[in-house]
């Protein structure tokens, strides 16, 4: 199955790297430029000190002179606030009033403006981008193709995990491919010499309770992938993976009991599983 591609504005961690490095640059940057003008001033001030002069006493004024003195420019704050000044209150009065108290007619500030025009410029983009021209993935799209990444990297996961197993290790697996792919390896290795029912022909049974090597998934597996070369049983360490060692030794399982017509007579002692 071919791989999906990856959603977008997706980064490696390689790149997210190379982003924060670059970000700390910017940074420093900054720090060094502050700290050179600030030494600059320092290095002057040193240099040629500026002299100290007595404060200038100033009457104080009153409000009204306060207010004629203030910049009469407005600061960006006041104009993001849409702020008037409390001279201008009068003009904005509304005309009924209730038990003497009257209502300002505030205009909205700029900010609020700002934020409610841009939400619904940016609502009719996202419209289009992933509704009307499909350009996006949508989130059922998304989710379908994680799920399809996230087989493969299952498969790849338990492709790897198999190449780890060992006689100590090793589970009893049921599944129906396992135990297809353990009879498969079976028909062409085994049979020759324990019979394509394992009723045993050179070889011993492996259909009863009684085992020269030991029974149970471990120790099953263990004779596979060791063999018994004093007795001509050869090791397929070297000739199937653990993962297709596995299958067999659970196939041999499976059939523990069939009782197939022409089984040899028992041999070994009589083996029981131990409670783990």
């Amino acid at each position: 199955m071919a791989t999906p591609p990856a959603p977008g504005f997706s980064l490696s961690s390689s790149e997210l790297l190379i982003l924060f490095l670059l970000l700390f640059v910017v940074i420093m940057l900054f720090v060094a430029i502050t700290l050179l003008n600030a030494f600059k001033v320092i290095y002057n001030e040193q240099v040629n000190p500026t002299p100290y002069l007595n404060p200038e006493k100033h009457k104080a004024l009153d409000y009204e002179a306060w207010l004629g003195k203030r910049p009469s420019k407005p600061s960006i704050w006041i104009k993001l606030l849409s702020l008037k000044p409390i001279e201008e209150e009068k003009d904005l009065v509304i005309e009924h009033a209730y038990d003497g108290i009257q209502e300002l007619n505030n205009p909205v500030p700029t900010w609020f403006n700002v934020l409610f025009y841009g939400s619904i410029i940016f609502a009719a983009g996202y419209l289009f981008y992933y509704h009307v021209g499909g350009y996006g993935d949508r989130q059922d799209t998304e989710y379908e193709k994680e799920m399809a990444s996230a087989q493969i990297e299952k498969k790849a996961f338990l492709a790897k995990a198999g190449a780890a197993i060992d006689e100590t290790s090793v589970k009893v697996d049921k599944d129906a491919a396992v135990l297809a792919e353990g009879k498969t390896i079976f028909d062409t290795n085994c049979k020759v010499c324990h019979g394509d029912k394992l009723q045993g022909i050179i070889g011993p049974d492996l259909v009863d309770e009684y085992w020269l090597h030991g029974g149970g998934i471990h120790n099953i597996f263990k004779t596979i992938k060791y063999g018994v070369p004093e007795k001509g049983m050869v090791s397929w360490e070297k000739t199937l993976t653990p993962k297709q060692i596995s299958a067999v030794a659970n196939y041999i399982l499976s059939q523990a009991g069939t009782n197939p017509p022409g089984a040899k007579e028992h041999q070994g002692e009589k083996y029981e599983e131990k409670a783990p």
